[in-house]
């Protein structure tokens, strides 16, 4: 038994935010229908490198446990042909610009008084209102305008992005978190709803800290390199041979770590005693820090660490991560067959459930790989299948 079991999903996205979404109802079982456009599919189809044998690692980093249609929704047979699919729905999610679906006939107001059950979700850069509604939806135009990228890097740095599509998967997320919402409210009401995200606000919701410190203090916020906005220390600090990470800002931790990098009078020196004046200090706390760490290697200060029970770790490259025996034994990484590509790696479900668990069954579809199949599901006759494709509509 799979939690999402007979919820099927119309995945009408592109890219990142919808795709990522759609991916984790399919991990937990949802039956999702990828539809693209004939011919060419969508545009990660394109993206890389890397490209194994001619297949973009993108696409199928998003797209895993999804079934394949192509359509043509420019066409009014497409159009209708997606009324019909949509009728057996319970999810269609979008990533289009706002007024996209709307002109093309497969908008909310349409499907709902076809499946009035209907949850639709739309994940654009700014949201269906607002002055900025009709802008295209980039994660790094959200990072920027959402103030992520004025806090990241190093301060007095250049503005950097995070390092990772935040905006995006932080949209996808978030749209997965209101299409399940939806879902439960469902079963007390039995009528769908529309649910409205965006990249913008995915970055405004996650600066939980920032904003905290901007009411409640007038600061603006600045970059802060590694270090925590509001507790010290919790950040990086240089060894002998590289980098590691440590968290040892409470009132348990901060004197054994104090007493194990050898510097115990720190702990009753009153510009490092208490965490609000460790934060006032902190360049001095660093320099003083790592006077000491840069004597040995960071192994060393691991092991230490480790035994007194303080949080530390290294700073590892993806390929020290992705081959970590933590990652392994937890399921992180899977191998999987794909049609063309062949032995690819996947990224595994990261939230484990104990009597319904998520699973991957299947790699990202080949473009229309399911169409036939699809159509069967909907009693298209052989001879109507054959005319469709003729006329290029699937």
């Amino acid at each position: 038994m799979k939690a999402l079991k007979g919820i099927r999903v119309l995945d009408l996205s592109q890219v990142m935010a919808g795709p990522y979404c759609s991916m984790l109802l399919a991990d937990m079982g949802a039956d999702v229908i990828k539809i693209e456009p004939p011919l060419r599919g969508e545009n990660t189809r394109r993206m890389g490198p890397p490209f194994v044998n001619g297949e973009s690692g993108a696409f199928l980093s998003v797209n895993r446990n999804k079934r394949g249609i192509a359509i043509n929704l420019k066409e009014e047979e497409g159009v209708k042909l997606f009324h019909r699919l949509a009728k057996t729905a319970d999810v269609i999610v979008e990533n289009y610009r706002p007024g996209v679906v709307k002109r093309l006939g497969i908008d909310y107001d349409t499907i709902r008084l076809l499946n009035p059950r209907i949850i639709y979700c739309s994940i654009s850069g700014f949201g269906q209102t607002g002055p900025y509604s009709n802008r295209g939806g980039y994660d790094l135009i959200a990072q920027g305008m959402s103030g992520i990228m004025s806090v990241t890097g190093e301060k007095g740095g250049n503005p950097v992005k995070c390092g990772l599509p935040i905006t995006d998967l932080g949209a996808g997320m978030f749209a997965c978190y209101g299409i399940l919402t939806s879902l439960m409210a469902r079963e007390r009401t039995g009528e769908g709803q529309y649910v409205d995200t965006s990249l913008f606000e995915a970055g405004l919701a996650m600066s939980v800290w920032e904003s905290t410190e901007y009411w409640y203090s007038g600061e603006i916020p600045q970059p802060t390199g590694s270090a925590h906005r509001l507790s010290s220390p919790y950040q990086a600090f240089q060894a002998k041979d590289g980098y590691f990470t440590i968290g040892a800002d409470t009132e348990h931790h901060w004197p054994l770590f104090c007493s194990l990098i050898g510097l115990s009078q720190l702990v009753t020196d009153e510009r490092f005693a208490e965490n609000y004046a460790r934060m006032k200090h902190l360049p001095e706390l660093v320099q003083l820090v790592e006077e000491k760490t840069t004597a040995h290697p960071r192994s060393y200060w691991l092991e230490q660490f480790e035994k007194a029970g303080i949080p530390a770790g290294p700073i590892n490259t993806f390929q020290e991560a992705l081959n970590d025996p933590h990652t392994l034994a937890r399921e992180m990484v899977h191998t999987l067959e794909h049609p063309v590509a062949g032995s690819i790696k996947a990224l595994g479900i990261p939230v484990k459930l104990s009597r319904t668990p998520g699973e991957i069954v299947r790699t990202a579809p080949m473009l229309g790989e399911h169409t036939l199949e699809i159509m069967q599901e909907l009693d298209f006759s052989t001879e109507e299948m054959e005319l469709l494709t003729q006329k290029k509509i699937i």
